[in-house]
C-alpha cells in the first residue's frame, strides 16, 4: 500500500492548494494520505473532501515547529482531531511571531546585499501569516540569487547563514502533548535534516518518548538511501514506530508523490493498528 504521511499545501508553505495536492498525490498512486501543514489546520477540511473524491483514505495531520536546545525541529501529528481547542490555541501561539521573524530575515538579507526579500517572500505566500523560510527560498530563486530552493537554504537560510533568524517555537513537551491531547500520534519529522550529534539525537529521542512520542520518519524525501537504513536501525533500537512521507511542497521542490521506496518490512509502521 502506498502511504504518504507528510506533505504541505499553500495553507502553510506549500505551492499548491489542498485540493491540488490531493489530486497530485492520487496521480502518484498514493492510497493513504495525510496533509501536515506547518502549525496550521486550515487546509484539512478541503483536503479531506478532495481525498474522498480521489478515493484516498485521509489522515488529519499537522507539523509543529519546535525549539529544542536552540535548534528548530519538527514534530508531525497524525490522526489528530482538528477541532481540539488546546491544539488549535497552541498553534495560534506558535504562528504569532512569523511576520516579525520574516522582517528580521529580510533585514539580514539586505545586509548581505539582497534587497526586497520581505515583499518578495510575501508574493510567494498565499497565506501571509504563514510566511516562512520556504517562501524566502522561492524569492531567492526568482531573483536569480540561487539556482533552486535547496541551494537557497544551504547558502542563506540555515543557522550561521545571512538570512537565518532564530525563533522560539513550541517546546518538545508541549508539541507532543498537544498532539496526544487531540487524540493523535507524534512522529519526529525528517531527523536526517537536523545537525545533531549521535548523543544529542539519542537525547532527543529519549525526551520525545518520555513526553509520549511514538514514531520517527524513516523514509522521507529529505533522507538518502543510507539514511533510510540508519533511521530504520534507530527506530528498532529505541522501540519507535516508523513513518513514511514525501514532505512534498510543490513541483520540482524535493520528492514527488509515489517516488519513495516502501518501509523495510522489518520495521513496525506507525499505521500498524489503523483501520485503513
Amino acid at each position: 500500500m502506498n502511504i504518504d504521511l507528510h506533505c504541505h499545501s499553500n495553507v502553510s508553505d506549500g505551492a499548491l492548494a489542498p485540493v491540488e495536492v490531493a489530486r497530485r498525490a492520487a496521480r502518484g498512486g498514493v492510497q493513504v494520505w495525510a496533509l501536515t501543514d506547518h502549525d496550521q489546520l486550515g487546509g484539512l477540511a478541503e483536503a479531506r473532501e478532495a481525498a474522498r473524491a480521489e478515493g484516498m483514505h485521509f489522515i488529519d495531520g499537522v507539523e509543529i515547529s519546535v525549539t529544542w536546545r536552540g535548534s528548530t525541529l519538527h514534530i508531525v501529528g497524525l490522526r489528530i482531531d482538528p477541532a481540539n481547542e488546546t491544539l488549535a490555541s497552541g498553534l495560534v501561539r506558535v504562528r504569532s511571531g512569523r511576520i516579525e521573524r520574516a522582517r528580521q530575515m529580510a533585514r539580514e538579507l539586505e545586509d548581505a546585499g539582497i534587497d526586497g526579500a520581505f515583499e518578495g517572500a510575501l508574493r510567494h505566500a498565499d497565506n501571509p501569516a504563514m510566511v516562512s523560510r520556504t517562501h524566502f527560498a522561492r524569492f531567492l530563486v526568482e531573483a536569480g540569487v540561487v539556482e533552486d530552493t535547496r541551494a537557497a537554504f544551504r547558502k542563506y537560510l540555515v543557522p550561521g547563514k545571512p538570512g537565518y533568524s532564530p525563533f522560539d517555537w513550541a517546546t518538545l513537551a508541549n508539541a507532543v502533548g498537544w498532539i496526544r491531547g487531540a487524540g493523535g500520534v507524534a512522529v519526529i519529522a525528517h531527523p536526517g535534516r537536523y545537525s545533531l550529534s549521535a548523543g544529542a539525537l539519542a537525547d532527543l529521542i529519549s525526551e520525545f518518548r518520555a513526553a509520549g512520542g511514538v514514531g520517527i520518519e524513516v523514509v522521507t524525501g529529505n533522507h538518502s538511501t543510507d539514511q533510510f537504513r540508519m533511521f530504520g536501525a534507530l527506530a528498532r533500537q529505541h522501540g519507535l514506530l516508523a513513518s513514511r512521507g514525501s514532505d512534498f511542497h510543490g513541483p520540482q521542490e524535493g520528492a514527488e508523490f509515489g517516488s519513495l521506496p516502501p518501509l523495510d518490512p522489518g520495521l513496525r509502521p506507525v499505521w500498524r493498528e489503523w483501520t485503513l
